[in-house]
């Protein structure tokens, strides 16, 4: 009986990685083919013999050493690095207060309030870069990566207060009873009470953060020209493709380094990004 219940076991086990393997391959493939293609020679890049799907010379590593020395790749990781850790700051912690505000510190109009903070997430950013182009010139922030830090929260904010806003409803008022008696502000009880008790959600809304600031790719190439201020998105593109002409071994080389810390952080946090994703759409 133990060993027919083990060998089921196995067997919805094996049913279960067969299943997402097409998943898998899928998902993973650019991330391989970007890999691949780093360490090909231009010649065999270029070449349409054989399978493009493996290395047939000796691979190497000249593209990274090329986009090390003949790119400003480091200045544009170092760029890319500063707005999306300023940017993810700014928008959580206007997230949270304003998540707070609306969850516990009822007003007339917080409900509408709340579902047109949302709304404005709605919006896409093609038709927001326009009119804050504007609003970026004068104040004298064109062609400098502050702007970026300066537009990014309009897109983040309203989606993580949304995210916070299900977390934070989520919280038993019998602990906001408790926090009052034992004579906490409301200051107070949002840094011992909420944050520690909805950390899945904060979490959500970091990677959420983190992952559009450091993706972003039309504001920056709208409002910054000078490569020393550029970010990768935008940095790798314009120093890598000259007209018809394109230098694909950097190209995927910077593209793979780029998605790293991404693809790092959501290896690690995935479970609680999908956590904070859910309890944050249910709770409402």
């Amino acid at each position: 009986m133990i060993r027919s219940m083990r060998t089921r076991k196995r067997i919805k086990v094996f049913l279960s990685y067969c299943a997402l393997a097409p998943f898998m391959i899928f998902t993973l493939f650019p991330l391989y083919w970007m890999a691949l293609t780093s360490f090909k020679t231009n010649q065999e890049i270029e070449s349409l013999k054989g399978i493009p799907f493996v290395i047939h010379s000796s691979p190497t590593l000249k593209h990274y050493i090329d986009l090390f020395t003949k790119t400003n790749f480091l200045i544009f990781f170092k760029n890319t690095f500063i707005v999306a850790v300023l940017v993810t700051i700014i928008s959580l912690t206007i997230s949270i207060l304003a998540a707070y505000a609306l969850t516990r510190m009822r007003f007339f109009g917080s409900e509408t309030l709340g579902l047109g903070i949302f709304c404005t997430y709605l919006v896409p950013p093609t038709l927001l870069f326009i009119p804050l182009f504007k609003f970026v010139a004068n104040l004298g922030l064109l062609n400098s990566k502050w702007a970026l830090v300066l537009v990014y929260p309009t897109s983040i904010v309203p989606f993580c207060t949304w995210v916070l806003i299900g977390y934070f409803s989520s919280v038993p008022k019998e602990l906001d009873e408790a926090a009052f008696v034992d004579g906490a502000s409301y200051l107070q009880m949002l840094f011992r009470v909420f944050l520690p008790v909805t950390l899945p959600g904060l979490i959500a809304a970091t990677m959420f953060a983190f992952t559009v600031s450091w993706a972003g790719f039309i504001y920056p190439l709208a409002y910054i020209y000078a490569p020393e201020e550029q970010v990768l998105t935008v940095g790798a593109v314009t120093q890598l493709i000259k007209g018809d002409v394109y230098f694909w071994g950097e190209l995927m080389a910077g593209a793979l380094l780029a998605a790293l810390p991404v693809v790092v952080m959501y290896s690690f946090l995935m479970d609680y990004y999908i956590s904070g994703l859910t309890s944050g759409s249910l709770k409402q």
